[in-house]
């Protein structure tokens, strides 16, 4: 098979070969390469492929590269893929072992010198390593199979033969390391395309002489890279197939020296496939019955001799695999996640009382709205959302009023809390979220218009038109981003936000900031319409009459200036403490100013009545916080003061002043993240203190030239798409299919 390996010296030039393929990790690439360069093992290089990576990772290596002659970069003059780098790295190795790294990944402390010195002592043909999970939340997790690297205790090496159960270890390139000559001698090759692991850590087991086993955490795994290729709907999960028949086809060139794996691979194969499928995140629903029928296929074509089928659900699946049986496959899988789904509930509800009671009754909605999935949809039907069902806002709203007149034939219902029915105008028609009206809507509807995702249960049929609307421009960090920042992610579930944006048809972008951020962080095959926000049309259209009415309704009197202060919520406080004291600034303001109080919808206290300080009709502070309608604010207040909120972006489409009020920047910015620095780039004047925010409104420099010439850069970079037909543009792109 191949040749026994030569020692492994501690004294070599180079024992250690990390290949590091990179490609837009700029946020990620530092950590990785300081981690490698700390280590108190030096016999190592590091081989870098920048696969033309369009951010500034190429300038990073370089960096990297002349401060330390153990790192060389290879720059590719064209984008080839993860494969394609790790061959092109492999290629250029000198040292006795490989060592596959991901670039958005890192290395533990001394995970080299425990790597040498079991290299040293095994002399293994492939070393298996142990990692730690890293969740989106930050909290990191132990491998869930680490127990595989242990019990039974292992010898010094060991073979597939003896211990098969290495095949249940992750399949991926960066858990092994692997002798050089002992891969080149095999001729493997990583492939093209999504699965590009597989062609390597299968055959690498199968031919191995001896294995090693290494109990002890070397690397960190994000979940950010898998899920990001992984759990991406797509076409190019259909590379999978071509990837294990690349493993067969080694199977055919190595004869009886690994025939005895032959069965355990087809079902590894055939698993995989069938997780694949499962999960409405990775194929397109338009090819899903294509997908399948490649997995009958791929049965037919390398089913061993004396096949017998798993025991259980699998060999269940696999039986209707081989029968091609798609239709009765997908049939099963509802009802299958249903009968989970109600086992582990009524599990969990003979220990966990009350609330996991409640989790049971669900079951029969879940199966009211499932049987109503199987009815035909209606094309007449659009269901609208905004903010969890809080009530009738946002762009949701917009679009289904241009709806109402351009589309008539499409009937709206709205989904609300019942809480919120109350505060909805005359007829709107609506339902109260959990009912049984509510389940039928949503399941037979055409069109879901929310900007926020809809509940999980509420899962897209191949036939209906998910318009995601969003909220809000990016200038925090959001979506897949916020990995990096636990403590405004707030245990986020990223595996399930990237299987919500799989479910997307339309995207709707406000300016070009919001077009680049959300194809980055909510990945998908959605559409991305650049039309501008339909909850900022009503900026170009209210005149002087309706403004008078709005400002009137909120007590503001004839010549007064109106601010409106209006701070985001910070995940990083314990609660809801202001940072700016009203009463103050107000107090200096003087009677000609009236201040505005809106809270963030998640630090409102939930009382819905209005606050008010000073004389009737002419307060000089009101907390405006419960009012319905924010654009109604926007177009009342003369002056915004904000810090970090996205309305700024919005209240900018009425050039009107616009005070940035950060006196905690640093440590928003540190926790929360954001996609650019708003004290470079304001739209207007900026205060840090509240000594300072006062003196801005004294001064004059609200609205001086400098803050002026701010406020029109501003608006230059975020105010290009609005003007006031960004809802029209929605409903004839979605509803009507124009072309725009």
């Amino acid at each position: 098979m191949t040749s026994e390996p030569r020692a492994a010296a501690q004294t070599a030039e180079v024992l250690i070969s990390i290949v590091l393929p990179v490609y837009q990790v700029e946020d990620y690439l530092r950590p990785c390469l300081d981690a490698i360069a700390g280590q108190s093992f030096s016999a190592f290089e590091v081989v870098a492929v920048d696969d033309c990576s369009p951010d500034g990772c190429g300038a990073i290596l370089d960096e990297y590269a002349r401060n330390d002659p153990r790192i060389r970069v290879v720059h590719l003059e064209r984008n080839v893929g993860l494969g394609e780098a790790r061959n092109a790295g492999f290629e250029r190795t000198r040292g006795e072992y490989v060592w596959f790294l991901d670039s958005d990944d890192w290395i533990a402390d001394e995970a080299l010198a425990a790597i040498a010195g079991r290299l040293a002592s095994s002399r293994p043909d492939v070393l298996f390593v142990d990692y730690a999970r890293v969740l989106p939340s930050g909290r990191v997790e132990s491998n869930p199979r680490r127990h595989l690297l242990s019990e039974p205790p292992p010898p010094d090496v060991l073979d597939l033969r003896s211990r098969p159960s290495v095949l249940q270890l992750m399949m991926t390139a960066w858990n092994k390391v692997i002798r050089r000559d002992f891969l080149a001698d095999l001729g493997l090759r990583f492939g093209r395309g999504l699965y590009e692991d597989l062609p390597v850590t299968y055959p690498i087991l199968m031919a191995a002489q001896r294995i090693a086993l290494l109990d002890q955490v070397c690397y960190f795994y994000r979940e950010r890279r898998e899920g990001a290729i992984t759990a991406t709907v797509s076409d190019r999960h259909f590379d999978v197939f071509g990837q294990y028949e690349k493993i067969f086809g080694f199977l055919d060139d190595r004869g009886a020296a690994v025939e005895e794996f032959r069965a355990q691979m087809f079902d590894r194969a055939i698993w995989h496939y069938t997780t694949i499928i499962e999960d409405p995140g990775r194929v397109p629903a338009a090819r899903r019955r294509e997908f399948f029928g490649r997995m009958a296929e791929h049965f037919a074509r390398f089913r061993p001799p004396g096949y017998s089928y798993p025991p259980g659900a699998r060999g269940t699946k696999f039986r209707l695999v081989e029968r091609d049986a798609f239709r009765l496959f997908s049939t099963l899988l509802p009802a299958n996640r249903i009968r989970l789904t109600s086992r582990q509930t009524v599990a969990r509800a003979v220990g966990a009382g009350r609330k996991t009671g409640r989790r049971a009754r669900t079951a029969p909605s879940l199966l009211y709205y499932h049987m109503h999935k199987r009815l035909p949809i209606d094309d007449g039907l659009a269901v609208y959302a905004a903010y969890w069902y809080r009530g009738y806002a946002c762009n949701p709203r917009a679009i289904y009023e241009a709806a109402r007149e351009l589309a008539p034939e499409v009937h709206g219902v709205w989904v609300v809390r019942k809480d919120a029915v109350d505060s909805l105008p005359a007829g709107v028609d609506h339902v109260v979220a959990g009912s049984l009206r509510s389940l039928r809507v949503l399941a037979r509807a055409k069109y879901l218009v929310n900007n926020v995702n809809f509940p999980h249960s509420v899962s897209k049929r191949r036939e209906s038109v998910h318009v995601q609307t969003l909220h809000g421009t990016p200038l925090k960090a959001m979506g897949l981003d916020q990995q990096r920042y636990p403590v405004g992610a707030q245990d986020m579930n990223f595996a399930r936000l990237r299987e919500h944006s799989a479910r997307w048809d339309f995207t709707i972008s406000a300016n070009p900031l919001s077009s680049e951020v959300w194809q980055r962080v909510y990945p998908g095959q959605y559409e991305l319409l650049e039309t501008g926000y339909p909850r900022n049309d009503r900026f170009f259209r209210a005149g002087p009459e309706e403004i008078a009415g709005i400002r009137a309704g909120l007590g503001i009197a004839p010549g007064q200036t109106a601010v409106l202060y209006a701070p985001t919520h910070r995940e990083y406080a314990a609660g809801p403490e202001p940072l700016l004291d009203p009463s103050r600034l107000a107090a200096a303001l003087g009677p000609e100013y009236v201040l505005l109080l809106r809270a963030h919808y998640y630090d409102v206290d939930g009382t819905g009545a209005a606050a008010e300080q000073g004389g009737n009709g002419k307060a000089r502070v009101v907390d405006v916080s419960a009012y319905p309608v924010v654009e109604d604010l926007c177009l009342a207040a003369d002056v915004l003061v904000t810090d970090y909120s996205s309305i700024m972006f919005d209240y900018a489409n009425l050039d009107r002043p616009i005070v940035v009020y950060a006196p905690d920047w640093e440590t928003y910015r540190r926790t929360r993240g954001v996609t650019f620095d708003l004290m470079e780039q304001p739209p207007g004047a900026v205060a840090t203190t509240e000594d300072q925010l006062i003196e801005v409104f004294r001064s004059g420099e609200a609205d001086a030239g400098a803050s002026a010439k701010a406020r029109a850069e501003f608006r230059r970079r975020f105010c290009v798409f609005d003007d006031g037909h960004a809802a029209e543009r929605v409903v004839r792109r979605v509803f009507l299919g124009e072309t725009l």
